[in-house]
């Protein structure tokens, strides 16, 4: 066989061709490719392996500490410890680590084994339920040298033996974390508040200002959510260099450390704040025991300095426990506080609207006398109740009859400003408020004591360093045809007057307005701020008293050219101002100190030897909690208890409120919390006054 034949290529040149074509074709792909990833792409994955190489560690900093007026700690930061371990150092003999792990076990009450980690069970740093093993594993194919946290908040009993006998444990370590602590609890929560971990819907506001979502927290409520920018501080940054496993290696430039938040030292005391909170505890307790039932479920009690709007107590009643939320908010403890009809987590003090009742007449007794609408010597009749025709317009041709009731069922007969101010008599302030007949032709009416209710402190008042702070409500003819769909009629007038009806205010508006009186007209902005301090203790801003207004020399009246007209308020003003007279205020100072001498406080105040002046009020409601005891009948509600007093009368230094909900008279119930509060009050001042001077 010819040898040359069979080497004869038979293979058609087009084939060729074509296969080398391919070769070469594949051959550009690759060199474009190459080309693109080394020459035009090159900047980008440059960048994306040195953002692998190149780690950023956000370094925690410390919240500021809260304290009281007396550097008593309200709130404080403290070490919780965690045992971690740290998969990487782990021994590479599989029986070594399960002797550590059997160990650990031991120690620290978490099985060795339980509950595979996976998309439907995840991994959650000291919340979900998983053993050691499967925490390491889990922390082993994600970051080895990233310590997994096994049991958070052990005992530090349990830390000191484990980092103790970290030599027989390789890979395990005590990581220290601070959480919060709140050390007078229950007594200041209301202020306070407590700490939580960011929402989703804030993530994206705290991450451009470098927080970490899953690690730090957050002012929920009170003072930690208030000043929330000034406790916080800002975190630190290291940059380093990492390995393929995650392992630190280097710092790549120096770190920056992490700036502590700000601490704040607050006008509250907490001796008055728990002398408050006990009296007003101890009589809701003995009321609810003497009727049988639990009748008055809340209360509050705030405390204030009228010269300087410094408040030195604020209890709001029932509260919570903020320590409970330190690490995590347990889901069935705060399910339990939001589903109590006594609402514990809102501070009642400055977050609840309520009927004012007649302590609300210290506004329509100034706008009164301001306005001439009775001079004080002026001799009024009381009757037990009055009956007017009610008119929901100036040219009504039938209208109805409305009775209007004391709350002396025998009436108080003929008095003058000062006793019907010292006896709360609903009467009397009925026809100074809308007048009645020819014996006071024209009352304050609804415009001008709404004018006189904003200048005392209702409405949208100074406000105060707290969240969730309401307006109340001082209703015109405007407000009820937009929401109740009805013009405003004479009787709404009437019952606006003695602070019933539409209007509604929190406890602190109500205080402001004693306040006011009791500091010769003197608005003062309501605080809890005393300082602002760093880290190391300097004062960095100081608390000065901020007037918001004094009604006596500045114009904060507003001037009606028509305040009887049921017409809408803002219509009848002129654009013109005036202020109140100052012996208006010195009148209705007379008439709150006759009210402890010989009106509705003589008797809680007859032994006291303390110069007080006060007002109780007695106010009508039907909420809807009342609705589902079947009370709200008519003619008859219940009754919340309020009394406001200040002293010395001379030169007050001291103003209180107290408030009852479903408690009944005002000066039965509030009174003595009031009294009490009062004497604990100048009790504890002669103790420190003696101690300064011994």
């Amino acid at each position: 066989m010819n040898s040359n034949a069979n080497l004869t290529n038979n293979v058609q040149l087009w084939r060729i061709i074509v296969f080398g074509i391919a070769i070469i074709g594949v051959i550009l792909i690759y060199l474009g490719r190459l080309f693109s990833l080394q020459i035009l792409e090159s900047a980008d994955w440059v960048a994306q392996a040195e953002e692998n190489r190149i780690s950023e560690i956000n370094l925690p900093t410390q919240r500021g500490i809260i304290f009281d007026r007396n550097d008593y700690i309200l709130a404080q930061n403290i070490p919780s410890y965690n045992v971690v371990i740290i998969p990487a150092d782990l021994p590479d003999d599989l029986g070594a680590i399960q002797e550590i792990f059997r160990q650990i076990s031991e120690m620290i009450n978490v099985p060795i084994n339980l509950n595979e980690v996976s998309n439907e069970n995840p991994y959650v740093p000291c919340r979900s339920e998983h053993g050691i093993a499967q925490i390491v594993e889990y922390g082993e194919t994600s970051a080895p040298y990233v310590p997994v946290r096994i049991k958070c908040n052990v005992d530090r009993t349990t830390a000191m033996i484990i980092k103790e006998e970290a030599v027989d444990l390789p890979g395990v370590d005590i990581e220290i974390e601070s959480i919060r602590d709140y050390p007078t609890g229950s007594l200041t929560a209301a202020i306070i508040g407590f700490l939580g971990p960011i929402s989703a819907a804030e993530e994206e506001y705290y991450r451009q200002r470098n927080f970490i979502p899953d690690r730090d927290k957050v002012g929920y409520a009170g003072v930690e959510r208030y000043f929330q920018s000034i406790l916080s501080g800002h975190n630190g940054e290291r940059l380093v260099e990492v390995d393929v496993g995650g392992q630190v290696l280097r710092n790549v430039v120096p770190p920056v450390d992490p700036t502590p938040g700000f601490n704040l030292r607050l006008t509250i005391d907490s001796r008055l704040q728990n002398a408050a909170e006990s009296i007003l505890v101890r009589e809701i307790d003995e009321w609810n025991a003497y009727y049988g039932e639990m009748r008055m479920n809340s209360g509050v009690v705030i405390a204030l300095n009228p010269k300087t709007g410094e408040v030195l107590a604020m209890v709001s009643y029932p509260s919570y426990e903020n320590n409970r939320m330190a690490r995590v908010i347990p889901q069935y403890y705060f399910k339990q506080l939001s589903e109590d009809p006594r609402n514990p987590m809102l501070n009642h003090a400055v977050g609840d609207e309520l009927p004012a009742g007649s302590v609300f007449k210290l506004v329509t007794a100034v706008g009164a006398l301001n306005e001439v609408v009775v001079t004080p010597e002026q001799i009024i009749k009381a009757p037990p109740k009055i009956v007017i025709e009610e008119k929901f317009s100036a040219n009504v041709l039938n209208p109805r009859t409305r009775e209007f009731i004391d709350w002396n069922e025998a009436g108080f007969g003929e008095i003058d400003f000062v006793n019907g101010l010292a006896n709360s008599s609903n009467v009397y302030f009925y026809k100074l408020g809308g007048g009645f007949e020819d014996e006071i032709p024209e009352g304050l009416g609804i415009c001008r004591l709404g004018t006189y209710a904003r200048a005392l402190g209702f409405g949208n008042y100074p406000g105060i360093e707290l969240p969730l702070v309401e307006d109340g409500l001082i209703p015109d003819p405007t407000w009820k045809r937009i929401n109740q769909g009805e013009n405003w009629s004479s009787g709404d007038t009437y019952i606006a007057s003695v602070g019933q009806g539409y209007i509604i205010a929190t406890p602190l508006q109500v205080l402001l307005s004693a306040s006011t009186i009791a500091n010769d007209g003197e608005l003062m902005r309501p605080t809890i701020l005393r300082e602002i301090l760093d880290s190391d203790g300097n004062i960095i801003k100081s608390f000065v008293p901020d007037s918001v207004w004094d009604i006596t020399s500045d114009p904060v009246i507003d001037i009606f050219e028509d305040p009887s007209s049921p017409g809408g308020c803002e219509s009848k003003l002129t654009g013109e101002k005036k202020s109140v007279e100052p012996w208006v205020i010195e009148k209705v100072q007379e008439g709150m100190r006759q009210a402890v001498l010989n009106g509705t406080l003589t008797d809680e105040f007859e032994n006291v030897n303390i110069s007080v002046a006060g007002k109780t009020g007695t106010a009508e409601y039907c909420d809807k909690y009342a609705n589902e005891k079947n009370l709200c009948i008519p003619g008859n509600w219940p009754t919340h208890a309020w009394t406001t007093a200040y002293a010395p009368y001379e030169d007050p230094e001291i103003v209180v409120i107290a408030f009852v909900y479903n408690g009944g008279e005002g000066a039965t119930v509030a009174g003595p919390i009031v009294r009490q509060f009062l004497e604990a009050y100048f009790e504890i001042k002669a103790g420190d006054t003696a101690a300064q001077n011994p």
